[in-house]
């Protein structure tokens, strides 16, 4: 059985050495249905599917809730887990299975929290999102999502990484005339015409933006072309795919309509294919700014998409806090520093203790 009040970072390592890949996570939300049954107090617990929820029910005035998804991307030779020079290597160690240790070891061993407490272990958020767990939650246990303040344990660097950017994804498409290549002349070439796409997007200047003093950097690219019908033929038919990360001070609806400004006026037609709005950091609620500052006040944007938007949606102010560097999530070198599943228990235990 997991041992969930000794270390963490054996913890970490017991968790790692389950595999989890998405769809398959049955035998580790066992095993920590088993542990947290076995090895807390006060706790109400429920299973769901793959996912695992734990609660408090104390009577406090604010209630906080530690959220992190059980499932890992597919292996990479990269198990069992091994540690080595202070910093434990395998598949998931950064994403993000240090940060469910961290959030097991204190379920189990902060015996008086000055907050109520839910827990939530969800599976498939490294797939597509129609199939994500926390997203089933919100459905079916929409009551368990309730909460004054969010922390996901998404890999952060041990920084507190507020709010996130949406992400929206067109696809931006020019028509022509197809003809043989020999008599160009004849035809009007669809690739040619997504030139001046390119260049709105090689001249576009990207929005920072501050936000409860979080610096938001947006970005419009370019990740994808099609186009072209054989060596010989002048295509009748391109486009190009645009990813737009924007800050959460605009809607899914407000990215849209600026991606569409963007390229007014171009001989192009704009088709979004893709779009989950940001959330707002929160930082001035009561219960987050009391994390903040157990943190040390080490608090940064997060520029890439994650959960915490769905907490924004339903009102609750969401932090990304957790053990590993992002950067390195998804890697067959995907390792953690020992030392920050050690400092993140810490942190957390100060806010949580009050």
């Amino acid at each position: 059985m997991l041992d969930l009040c000794g270390d963490p970072v054996a913890l970490t390592a017991a968790l790692v050495d389950i595999p989890s890949e998405s769809r398959n996570e049955e035998r580790i939300a066992d095993e920590v249905e088993a542990a947290l049954r076995a090895q807390t107090c006060g706790f109400e617990i429920v299973r769901n599917g793959n996912a695992v929820l734990a609660r408090t029910a104390l009577g406090r005035p604010s209630r906080v809730l530690l959220a992190g998804h059980l499932d890992t991307v597919p292996v990479a030779g990269n198990l069992p887990s091994r540690l080595a020079d202070g910093e434990l290597h395998g598949c998931g160690t950064a994403d993000m299975k240090s940060g469910d240790a961290v959030f097991l070891h204190l379920a189990a061993t902060v015996a008086e929290p000055a907050h109520d407490l839910t827990l939530v272990f969800y599976d498939c958020e490294e797939i597509e999102s129609a199939a994500n767990g926390l997203g089933r939650l919100e459905r079916e246990l929409p009551d368990w999502l309730s909460a004054d303040v969010a922390i996901l344990g998404e890999p952060t660097d041990g920084w507190i990484e507020a709010g996130c950017q949406g992400t929206l994804r067109v696809v931006v498409s020019a028509t022509g005339t197809r003809a043989h290549s020999a008599r160009s002349w004849l035809g009007d070439n669809a690739i040619h015409k997504l030139g001046a796409v390119l260049d709105r997007l090689a001249g576009y200047q990207a929005r920072c933006v501050d936000i409860d003093g979080c610096t938001y950097r947006e970005g419009l690219s370019a990740v994808r072309v099609d186009g072209g019908v054989a060596g010989n033929v002048i295509p009748d038919a391109a486009s190009v795919t645009v990813n737009y990360r924007f800050a959460p001070d605009r809607s899914a609806a407000q990215a849209l309509q600026h991606v569409q400004e963007v390229f007014d006026g171009l001989d192009v037609r704009i088709e979004q294919t893709d779009a989950a709005a940001g959330a707002l950091p929160g930082l001035s609620e009561p219960a987050a700014k009391a994390l903040v500052k157990a943190a040390g006040e080490q608090v940064r944007a997060k520029y890439g998409w994650t959960d915490v938007s769905r907490f924004a949606a339903l009102g609750i102010p969401a932090v990304n806090y957790g053990p590993g560097d992002p950067n390195l999530a998804h890697r067959r070198d995907e390792r953690v520093p020992v030392g920050q599943i050690t400092a993140a228990v810490g942190t957390l235990r100060r806010y949580l203790e009050g």
